[in-house]
């Protein structure tokens, strides 16, 4: 396959991945919100972990409440710097979890932000009650693990130079 070819075949991929992961996670917050809201919490394993409908407007752990416009234009700025990333990223096997980890951001930034835009905030319903975890969803599970990934593999997979070789490609 010439490489134009396998470019296209990549970035297709990566796309259709973003779509099938970002209904994943609305087909979850819809499930919550059917199953979790004006009702008590679904207690999975007691005193550890439960599913509970939170409405949640701000970031992380809440922080910047009802800051709708700074959490779009944060959107659009990580989805323009994951993607300039992955087309940086080489299309060999060994760069392969960099570009999951890519198509994985770009995932839970836009299950979050179809909430922000659609309902003026993030459904949340996953707790863990024994270290009184925040609330957080599927699309926060692709961000966190994604973040989680990209710096193990900056720390103890890819070599000095194969990162050089990304950035100054």
């Amino acid at each position: 396959m010439n490489t134009h070819k396998k470019r296209y075949v990549y970035y297709m991929r990566a796309l259709i991945s973003i779509c099938l992961l970002t209904i994943l996670d609305q087909i979850t917050k819809y499930a919550a919100v059917g199953n979790l809201k004006d009702k008590p919490s679904c207690v999975l394993i007691p005193g550890v972990f439960q599913l509970e409908y939170l409405e949640n407007r701000g970031a992380a752990f809440g922080l910047f409440q009802n800051q709708r416009v700074f959490f779009l234009i944060s959107v659009v700025i990580i989805c323009i710097i994951v993607i300039l990333f992955y087309s940086r990223v080489p299309f060999e096997r060994r760069f392969l979890p960099l570009r999951i980890c890519a198509v994985l951001l770009i995932s839970g930034a836009f299950g979050n932000c179809i909430d922000r835009i659609r309902l003026g905030y993030v459904i949340d319903f996953f707790y863990f009650k024994l270290i009184d975890f925040p609330i957080f969803n599927v699309a926060d599970i692709y961000v966190t693990v994604s973040a989680f990934l990209i710096i193990l593999l900056i720390f103890f997979y890819y070599k000095e130079e194969e990162l050089e070789r990304i950035l100054h490609r």
